[in-house]
């Protein structure tokens, strides 16, 4: 019996019982006995029962489960946002159902089949680089199944999303790196393709602005992972280009960028200084340490949860846009 999950047969057929007779004693019937109820209690806790959510859901017309796209999960950033998810899915006895795109428009469709059926509450997604069409959510959303987009919202109106403020965040980065006096400065830039792509760079854009220092193309190259942030920096030297910060569009790009910089033989920060976007946990083990901006994940995910039960419960008649703030945190690379 152990080595399955129990059911209330098994408890029944332990006890000598009806299974509505044990069904009514774990729900605290009145006319079932004490002894009988005490009984059923210790018998299920020392089995572990554990009611069929699915199946509860089910006879109530509500399956009670939340599906999750998310780009990749290797990332902090991602995993800290499905804690927040969980906390609050727990707390409204929910379960969530977490899948990846890795990336790739292709399998973000493939994701989003998996949960057209209907049998899903709602949906949290965060879209893939790759995207930059929307019909299979909107598909999703005509079969009445609320859509909640987080830190990657789509380009489209009546929508509910969850952000940070990256623009701000940015601008703050930049900002930071000016006041500590360099003034050729570096962006990594994310996809265009993307939300926080754009808010990066026109924060970035604005920061030298309003410092007078000229924005110039070159010092913006298309870089968003280790890899590239490795190359970035290689062709960077190789064009015989001065810079003497960078500022990227996420951490791991950061990190890339480091390790470039040290072959290169540029010293980190005297030289070079180095700004990421995440606060990845990895942030703070690299050598040097990383500063960077930090994002509140958990946060992101607490909200989006909360704001797809609203949904879910109450379909607000309008979109709204959830912007939470994104803080510099100053380590070692500057």
């Amino acid at each position: 019996m152990t080595n399955n999950r129990v059911t209330i047969k098994d408890i029944a057929k332990e006890l000598g019982l009806s299974v509505s007779t044990v069904s009514r004693a774990l729900k605290d019937h009145p006319d079932i006995s004490i002894e009988t109820k005490r009984a059923v209690v210790e018998l299920s806790q020392r089995l572990k029962y554990k009611p069929n959510m699915m199946a509860l859901s089910l006879k109530n017309s509500r399956s009670n489960i939340i599906g999750v796209i998310i780009p990749e999960l290797v990332h902090y950033f991602f995993s800290s946002v499905i804690a927040g998810i969980q906390e609050v899915a727990d707390k409204h006895k929910m379960r969530v159902i977490v899948q990846q795109s890795n990336e790739s428009f292709e399998q973000e469709g493939e994701a989003l089949d998996a949960f057209s059926d209907g049998w899903i509450e709602g949906l949290i997604v965060s879209i893939s680089k790759e995207t930059i069409s929307y019909e299979h959510f909107d598909e999703l959303q005509a079969k009445g199944i609320p859509i909640v987009f987080f830190d990657r919202p789509i380009d489209q109106d009546n929508v509910d999303s969850v952000v940070f403020d990256d623009y701000k965040g940015a601008y703050e980065a930049v900002e930071y790196l000016l006041k500590i006096g360099r003034r050729n400065i570096v962006h990594f830039a994310g996809p265009a393709s993307t939300h926080v792509g754009r808010e990066r760079l026109r924060g970035y854009r604005d920061a030298l602005r309003d410092s007078s220092i000229p924005f110039r193309e070159e010092l913006v190259v298309h870089a968003d992972s280790f890899e590239k942030g490795g190359t970035g920096v290689e062709a960077l030297v190789a064009k015989g280009i001065e810079f003497d910060a960078i500022f990227t569009c996420n951490d791991f790009t950061a990190i890339g960028a480091l390790k470039a910089l040290k072959r290169e033989g540029l010293l980190v920060p005297d030289q070079v200084a180095v700004v990421g976007f995440g606060d990845e946990d990895i942030a703070k083990m690299v050598d040097p340490p990383l500063t960077t901006v930090r994002q509140p994940g958990k946060e992101m995910g607490r909200v989006a949860m909360l704001t797809l039960i609203e949904k879910i419960n109450n379909a607000p008649t309008k979109e709204r846009e959830h912007k939470l703030e994104a803080n510099i945190v100053v380590r070692e690379t500057t």
